[in-house]
């Protein structure tokens, strides 16, 4: 066996090292030092997001069982960046005297998913993106019940390990359906064989609606709500971004390079479940009180406009996917950042409870006013380029009646975000939520994620200038 083939699974290697490191640190680490354990995993976490920045050349290992593309180390920086912005978060609320002594078991449980969404990523077999899934499912249901004597999270743990356990199942059961028909799990074997059989047609059915449980898209989103609301809010940020955005990339990944043969069947199912998730999704994200649940439809609507990036196919679609979770880690993690630190300083997480919030904490409803700016497209946030790529992609690539269908719905989200907004600037409250401090870790994360809402904006904006020019040209 060639071990210098390990030394393509830099990333995986390195992020191995920080959940070892912070293990040890747990058991051995004495009081004085348990203090800046939030410190320690935030430095870890970012030297090993520093130190795989940079890409490698492409290549393939231990028998195609695994590969590596250098628009992987891409994904993986932004999943491991938006990973340093919930510990940030996560400060205050693993201070609390609950949680305090459970701060290595939610580090590592963390890090164990995001390892099992690098597995996914650059999974080349069935098999092996199987265990990845799994690998970053199962530490997921511990994270959601983390605070079991609180706010419905044990409950929230017991609804996503049972519809992680049902989807899984039936993910697994397009997977034998694959093998049957085809005779292989490897992703460079399978598609020479496809010929659109009645059992292929099933396995890609079964397979897709086990990775719509994963993204929440209609009709798999019935968890998401209830789980999110369930779950500590720290946790249902890194639910709602981290554990999206890989599972976005994969499917983009496996249904170009192994389901490439049956792209209409697949682009059929995509049609109409991007349509019924945004539309069903804005519904019902009107409707909502809790900030919570609020962000859970949100987030299913979100998940929509990012299957457009997939429905093309393309290499378009793929970079605006990846640009548009970028832009959703740090607009949703500003939104649920504020959400957090207002609940730990307060208690009060229902829209209602925001009335008067510019009066009483204005940076927070400044920053929060920017997240949901960018969430809802409006220029020039970051949010809106991230809307006009992936619109682009989907356009590009023949779907313009579905791109309208979307464009109207965006109109629709508009609504909802804006009575956040109404809210936090308008709506009077006798008794609004009083002023407070954010604690350093907060501070650093949200002004992290008003850069990246800005930044990108501004960014995109040159962007957009220098090829329009050269495209004068």
């Amino acid at each position: 066996m060639d071990y210098s083939q390990f030394l393509y699974m830099k990333e995986e290697l390195s992020l191995i090292a920080v959940i070892v490191i912070l293990l040890l640190f747990d058991l051995l680490a004495g009081e004085k030092a348990r203090k800046h354990f939030s410190l320690t995993a935030c430095l870890l976490l970012g030297v090993h997001t520093l130190i795989n920045l940079f890409p490698s050349q492409p290549a393939e290992m231990f028998g195609g069982m695994y590969y590596y593309t250098p628009i992987m180390t891409i994904v993986k920086s932004v999943l491991s960046f938006g990973t340093l912005i919930v510990f940030m978060q996560a400060n205050t609320w693993l201070k609390r005297e609950d949680t305090n002594i459970k701060q290595g078991e939610f580090y590592v449980l963390t890090l164990s998913t995001l390892l099992g969404m690098y597995f996914m990523i650059g999974a080349g077999n069935f098999l092996m993106f199987f265990i990845g899934l799994e690998t970053a499912s199962i530490p997921m249901a511990a994270l959601v019940a983390f605070d079991k004597y609180r706010h419905h999270s044990a409950e929230a743990g017991a609804k996503y390990i049972l519809t992680a356990m049902f989807s899984s199942g039936l993910l697994m059961f397009g997977l034998s359906m694959i093998y049957g028909s085809c005779g292989t799990l490897y992703f460079n074997d399978i598609p020479s064989v496809l010929n659109g059989s009645l059992m292929q047609i099933m396995a890609l059915v079964f397979f897709f609606t086990g990775m719509g449980f994963k993204i929440s898209l209609v009709p798999f989103h019935l968890w998401t709500a209830d789980v999110y609301q369930g779950a500590p809010t720290t946790v249902t940020s890194y639910l709602s971004v981290v554990s999206k955005g890989s599972a976005a990339f994969v499917l983009l990944t496996i249904l170009t390079k192994v389901f490439g043969p049956m792209m209409v069947e697949w682009q059929t199912i995509l049609y109409w479940i991007i349509i019924i998730t945004i539309t069903l999704a804005n519904l019902f994200a009107i409707r909502q009180q809790n900030m919570k649940r609020f962000l859970a439809f949100s987030s299913v609507s979100q998940a929509g406009y990012i299957m457009l990036g997939v429905i093309g196919g393309n290499t378009l679609g793929m970079s605006s996917l990846v640009y548009y979770v970028l832009v959703y880690v740090v607009a949703n993690l500003a939104a649920f950042g504020i959400i957090s630190i207002i609940e730990q300083r307060s208690d009060k997480v229902e829209m209602n409870d925001y009335n008067g919030l510019y009066q009483t904490n204005p940076k927070l409803a400044f920053i929060m006013t920017l997240a949901i700016f960018s969430l809802a497209g409006i220029p020039p946030f970051a949010g809106f380029f991230s809307k006009f790529f992936i619109f682009m992609a989907a356009f590009q690539a023949g779907f313009q009646l579905l791109v309208f269908i979307a464009l109207v719905n965006t109109v629709v989200s508009l609504y909802y975000y804006l009575l956040v907004v109404k809210a936090m600037y308008i709506n009077k409250n006798e008794t609004p939520i009083a002023p407070f401090k954010s604690d350093n870790f907060t501070r650093v994360s949200l002004a992290i994620c008003l850069l990246g809402i800005l930044g990108l904006g501004i960014a995109s904006i040159v962007f957009e200038t220098i090829h329009g020019l050269s495209y004068g040209m």
